[in-house]
This record gives structure tokens, C-alpha cells and sequence, in this order.
């Protein structure tokens, strides 16, 4: 089985010696594997150093390198500059941005982030009807109202992204907020949603775990053969890959939500450093999120793990634009 190599703490070291990845700290080996053995590296720390041929060798072999801030903030991503699919595919990306795929497209995702955060919903509450039923129909309430509007996004009809992105962005905004005052129903320490540089611990946690989610969308969008830059409904901008911050939210709650949120269910005690998660606090989010990405569940009549999935929606990103199949945004259950 390939397994994953989660570089954290100061003193480490990345090296290649023969066939084999090696990690070290101070002299000591915490990790020795075939390269042809390793899904990816993830290195979580700024005290970390990686040799030029142990570089070099996750490159040869297709193995990403993908680089976490202590917050969890994705910064950079090396992978094989021959993973990036056909010209043909891109070609045809950019050009849906123009007509009506583009707007396809963007209800999609709106769509799929929309019924997520609907069924995380539904997923907590099922818990709470007989214990807490006040809770149960505070939860149902917005869920109801997060389902109406996505009824409301399949229904907007345009000829090109630019002109359904505001109705699109608008709804999401009204579905988030929804979303996350259940969020705060469920764990009252919670004060409302932050993004990065966020100091609490609940929002900490949740962008630890959108930044592990982060890489593996930019993988899949990428061994799709698709632009990760290239996207329809978050705006083009320098250096923001609008197509994986597209795509990802259909991944958002299933993933991480329920695992952070989940993990605080059973009385988990975050422990902070400086405004920021400890060492053995991040170590123990990546393992309970990369478990959740493995959980298999079902998808289109099959089972497969919820990161193949993951790659499965955007090969039908890429496959929607080229050759004109239908895509489908990945709802899960709850």
C-alpha cells in the first residue's frame, strides 16, 4: 500500500539514499521507504531541509511535494511538469469560460457546496432528535432554507460565466452563513467563521485541515490535465488557482468539517503555541483528515475512497469541457 510522508517538527531531513526516501532527525531514521511505495510528501514545517535528488526522485516517480505554513496555509506545490495533460483539454477550459459550460460549471460547484452543507447538517443532527430537540430543529431549520437555495442556483440560466457568477456568489454567501450558524448551534465555543490568520481554536482547525484538502484538489486538477488558475466561479486573479478553490468546496464539509467538528464532538483538546496549533495537535488533525480521505464511500453506483473521488470529479471537470459529458457535483450522505 503507498502511504503518505507528513514531514513535521525542526531538525528533519529529506533525503535520498539509493532507491529509497529517507527521513531523518538527528541522525535518526523516522521514515525509510521505496520511492515507488510513496503517494506524496508533505512537509509541515519551515525547520525541515530536502535534498536536491530526494527532489529530484519524487519528480521522476510522479510523487507531489506539497508545502504547509504552521496554519495549515497551503504555499507551494512541486510536481512533474509532465503531469499536465493534454493541450486539448486546456484549450477547451478556457474556452468554456466564454459559453454556457462555464455557467454549467459554476452552478456545479455552487450546487455541490450547497447540499454538503445541507447533509453536514443533517449528519450532526441526526444525533441530537431524541437527546436535544431543540438543537435537531434549529439545524433542520437552516438546512431546509440551504436546500432551497440550491434549488434556486439550478435554476439561474445564463450564457457565460461573467454574467451568473454575482447570483452564484450571492447564494453561496447566504448558504454559508446558514451553514455556520448551525456550526455555532453544535460547538459554542465556535464565534463565526475565519479564514487564514484566524487565532481560535475551532477555526484553526478547520483551515489545518482545508489546507491538507487544498494540495489534494490542485493534485487532481492537475493529473486531470486541467488549469488549476482556470476556474469559473471565484475571479481570476495572480497566483490564486481559482478552479481548485472552485472545486474544493464540494470537499469541504464531507472532509473536513466533519472531521474537525467531529473531533471536538468527543471532547478533543486542542492545544494552541502562540496563537497557532501545537506540533502534536497538527500531527493528530492530518492523520484523523488524511483517515477520513481514505473512508470509502459510495459514488456513482461504486465504492472508492473519498480522495479518489476527488480525482474522479475532476477528470469530469475535464471531460465535461473537452468532450462534452456531464458533469455532476459529488454530494455525500450524511
Amino acid at each position: 500500500m503507498m502511504q503518505e510522508v507528513f514531514v513535521e517538527g525542526f531538525g528533519v531531513s529529506v533525503s535520498k539514499k539509493s532507491e529509497r526516501l529517507v527521513v531523518k532527525r538527528k541522525g535518526e531514521v523516522l521514515f525509510e521507504r521505496p520511492f515507488f511505495d510513496v503517494e506524496r510528501v508533505i512537509v509541515a514545517t519551515g525547520g525541515a531541509t530536502i535534498s536536491a535528488a530526494a527532489i529530484h526522485e519524487c519528480v521522476r516517480h510522479g510523487i507531489p511535494l506539497e508545502f504547509l505554513s504552521f496554519s495549515g496555509a497551503p504555499y507551494a506545490s512541486l510536481v512533474s511538469p509532465n503531469l499536465g495533460g493534454t493541450v486539448r483539454t486546456r484549450r477547451e477550459q478556457l474556452l468554456a469560460y466564454e459559453d454556457r459550460r462555464g455557467v454549467e460549471l459554476g452552478k456545479a460547484f455552487a450546487v455541490g457546496k450547497l447540499r454538503n452543507s445541507a447533509n453536514v447538517l443533517k449528519y450532526f443532527a441526526k444525533y441530537r432528535k431524541g437527546a436535544d430537540r431543540r438543537t435537531y430543529d434549529f439545524l433542520y431549520r437552516r438546512v431546509d432554507r440551504i436546500e432551497e437555495l440550491a434549488r434556486l442556483v439550478e435554476e439561474i440560466e445564463g450564457s457565460r460565466a461573467d454574467e451568473v457568477r454575482g447570483a452564484l456568489l450571492n447564494a453561496e454567501g447566504r448558504g454559508a452563513a446558514l451553514y455556520w450558524e448551525g456550526v455555532e448551534r453544535l460547538v459554542p465555543e465556535f464565534s463565526g467563521r475565519e479564514g487564514r490568520g484566524a487565532g481560535d481554536l475551532v477555526n484553526s482547525l478547520l483551515n489545518y485541515g482545508y489546507g491538507i484538502l487544498y494540495h489534494r484538489v490542485l493534485s487532481a486538477v492537475t493529473r486531470a490535465g486541467l488549469d488549476p488558475f482556470a476556474g469559473y466561479v471565484h475571479t481570476d486573479r495572480p497566483g490564486k488557482p481559482s478552479l481548485v478553490l472552485d472545486l474544493i468546496e464540494e470537499f469541504r464539509g464531507q472532509v473536513v468539517d466533519r472531521t474537525v467538528l467531529g473531533m471536538l464532538g468527543t471532547g478533543f483538546r486542542v492545544g494552541m503555541d502562540g496563537g497557532m496549533l501545537d506540533e502534536a495537535t497538527r500531527k493528530l488533525v492530518a492523520g484523523k483528515v488524511r483517515e477520513r480521505l481514505a473512508t470509502r464511500i459510495k459514488h456513482r453506483g461504486r465504492r472508492h475512497s473519498l480522495e479518489n473521488v476527488i480525482h474522479i470529479q475532476a477528470r469530469g471537470v475535464a471531460g465535461f469541457v473537452r468532450d462534452g459529458v456531464l458533469y455532476r457535483p459529488f454530494v455525500g450522505s450524511w
